[in-house]
């Protein structure tokens, strides 16, 4: 397990340093400006930022320079039930849980994060440094939940509830749970929301031409499909959040999407 954790640790810190370089700071802005220094005006300056005390002392002009203020919140709502085992599912939403984090502790924001099935199975509070985000790593890969289920809607509740202060939300989950809409807007219209949806093709696609069973990982019931004439296909009811969202599928490389939707917010 410890050679799992820093094999992340050094692929998530690589892809971060050679791939992220810049984006996650200009894709998530600032709470707004904070005053940085004063100096000497010059021509093509907004007269508007001139400090008139400092000016009326000097008998020149002066202007006061500002920075963005920059430390943000990020919180990472981490889907860890029964269908997040299916395949290789685990270890790539650690990876991009690890991406994301190390991401925002570079730009020193704080990061925390709830790991849910249809119940909050761990609470970690928002703090920054590089061994919190190594913890929330490994509590991703051992811990046991209590349930295999997933509950959504349970998790945004309880989010929208207890956490009032306006932050980044990463929701990173396979999405295999249905009414949890009305949460979604809500807590959206409150926090800066980005769904990643991790998803094995198997799962979204059946072909044609054979009648399947399945095993639901979650329940353990078993599920028979007749799907000798037509492809079946997964409802996607998640369409109407394609701007919020960023889609990664198993076998492809996670930060390729990642690094995507990063420029679209950054051309916004």
């Amino acid at each position: 397990m410890i050679k799992k954790i820093k094999y992340i640790e050094v692929r998530s810190s690589r892809i971060v340093e050679e791939i992220f370089s810049g984006e996650y700071h200009s894709g998530f802005k600032g709470k707004g400006m904070e005053f940085q220094d004063i100096r000497e005006y010059y021509a093509g300056d907004d007269i508007r930022n001139i400090d008139w005390n400092v000016t009326a002392r000097h008998n020149k002009a002066f202007v006061k320079q500002f920075c963005e203020e920059r430390q943000l919140n990020m919180f990472l709502l981490i889907d860890i039930s029964k269908s997040n085992c299916f395949s290789n599912k685990k270890e790539i939403i650690a990876e991009i849980s690890a991406t994301l984090a190390l991401s925002a502790n570079k730009n020193k924001d704080k990061i925390g994060a709830m790991l849910f099935t249809d119940r909050i199975e761990k609470f970690i509070p928002s703090k920054n440094g590089k061994k919190h985000v190594l913890s929330i790593i490994e509590h991703i890969l051992t811990l046991k939940p209590k349930s295999q289920n997933t509950d959504i809607n349970c998790v945004l509740k309880h989010f929208i509830r207890t956490q009032k202060k306006r932050s980044i939300v990463f929701i990173i989950s396979d999405f295999l749970d249905e009414g949890y809409d009305r949460e979604l807007k809500i807590l959206s219209s409150k926090h800066d929301l980005v769904m990643v949806r991790v998803v094995d093709k198997g799962e979204e696609r059946i072909p044609a031409g054979a009648i399947f069973s399945f095993e639901d990982l979650e329940t353990g019931k078993t599920i028979v499909l007749d799907n000798l004439k037509n492809q079946y296909s997964q409802n996607n009811s998640l369409k109407m959040y394609k701007k919020n969202m960023i889609e990664i599928y198993t076998d492809e490389d996670y930060y390729k999407p990642l690094k995507q939707f990063f420029k679209r917010r950054d051309r916004k």
